[in-house]
């Protein structure tokens, strides 16, 4: 069954994680597409180990995990966009292509002849897609970047750690690369919106997406905290600022994270703890009587926590309702019987590798489901067929192409 963007053709001109990251996700939901990579190196990524991943014997290869990520349902071909035959092949290409994306630094492709009014040129419709540090305006526009200088700069990592006067306070990244993934995340719906718009009015665009406004838009919550009653939010490491009792308490065996959302569920957590009472309690009653009293509340339950192993307790809150569960390392996340019953780890078929397990896309449509149709390609592993399918390259204009080091 086909996805629901089988017909689209996206050109991915991106590296490292965000603009892959959006590209591959509308692969996931059937588009072509070709990822151009530089010759001979590819996307940075593919060098991002060790580790790298092992052939069915044993030996270690040259592909990293980090390319798999985000690489997926993609076929590779290689271009050097800094030579003029490499600009011509783009050029071929992108009359046979819907949405083109990239994220070379501010102004570079325009450089090249390859900037969104060059290639308009080529297809009065097409869609163009910037993705940068700091965007194509302002006085940053010109700085690099990578995701934890977001995380740095847009007011994550001012909320996320260790409370100041406690040992090891500071601030904290996060574990994993939120300004990329996000930013991925917002530029995908960017360009379905655009590839709708375009269905709509037969008008193309140019869409400029950036890491520094995705990740002050994923702030917004804390944000609103400080435009609307102007306070700044802090840290608090693993405690919510907003709900009480939620977070991390101390079992006989691990940490459990307990969430609880509204004054039915501190009832029945006061039942499961065998303190009716507490629910009826003025310093506990309500959301706002509890933050005022966390001092006195969270040490009580602390003590009754450390009673009974983390899966006991998850076993007496899951039928009572009380939202909760235990601080899995990722072998457990892919044991867990919820994460393979969702089917959220995938095998597919790569080139030299054989079968290689991914982490699925997490979309479960009913009429079009994902399709994991294509293994992270190898480097150019695909730059014969698609030059002669779009670019019209005959054998001896590629092997040209291969004397001048263009491919």
């Amino acid at each position: 069954m086909a996805g629901p963007l089988t017909g689209i053709r996206v050109l991915d001109l991106t590296r490292q994680l965000a603009g892959p990251w959006s590209a591959q996700m509308l692969g996931d939901l059937g588009a072509d597409v070709i990822k151009v990579e530089r010759p001979g190196e590819g996307d940075e990524v593919r060098t991002f180990g060790p580790p790298f991943v092992r052939y069915p014997n044993g030996d270690e290869s040259r592909e990293a995990p980090f390319f798999f990520a985000a690489n997926r349902n993609k076929r590779s071909i290689t271009l050097d966009l800094q030579k003029p035959q490499g600009q011509e092949m783009i050029r071929r290409l992108v009359p046979h292509c819907d949405v083109v994306i990239e994220n070379y630094r501010v102004g570079t492709l325009a450089r090249y002849g390859l900037g969104y009014e060059d290639l308009r040129k080529c297809r009065e419709d097409i869609i163009y897609c910037s993705v940068t540090g700091f965007g194509q305006t302002g006085p940053y526009k010109d700085r690099a970047g990578y995701d934890s200088i977001f995380q740095a700069m847009c007011g994550q990592m001012s909320i996320t750690g260790i409370p100041d006067g406690e040992p090891g306070a500071g601030p904290m990244k996060a574990g994993i690369a939120t300004a990329d993934i996000l930013t991925g995340m917002y530029t995908s719906i960017a360009m379905l919106g655009a590839l709708y718009h375009r269905k709509v009015t037969g008008v193309g665009q140019y869409i400029d997406m950036c890491l520094f406004d995705s990740q002050i838009a994923a702030v917004t919550i804390e944000s609103l905290r400080y435009l609307l009653i102007g306070e700044i939010p802090t840290r608090t490491g693993n405690v919510s600022r907003n709900l009480v009792p939620t977070q991390l308490f101390e079992c006989k065996t691990g940490h459990l994270n307990l969430t609880i959302g509204n004054d039915g569920q501190f009832a029945q957590l006061a039942k499961v703890f065998g303190h009716p009472e507490w629910a009826q309690d003025p310093r506990f009653r309500t959301g706002s009587a509890r933050r005022k009293h966390r001092a006195e509340l969270i040490p009580m339950i602390q003590e009754i926590f450390r009673t009974r192993t983390v899966g006991e307790w998850v076993d007496l809150f899951a039928p009572a309702g009380i939202p909760c569960g235990p601080v899995n390392n990722l072998k457990q996340v892919f044991e867990d019987p919820h994460t393979v019953a969702r089917g959220m780890r995938v095998e597919v078929e790569h080139e030299t590798l054989g079968k290689v397990p991914l982490v699925a896309n997490p979309i479960k449509y009913s009429e079009s489901p994902v399709e994991y149709r294509l293994a992270p390609p190898l480097l150019g592993q695909h730059t014969r067929s698609v030059l002669a399918e779009f670019a019209g390259v005959t054998d001896a204009e590629f092997e040209e192409l291969q004397k001048n080091a263009v491919i």
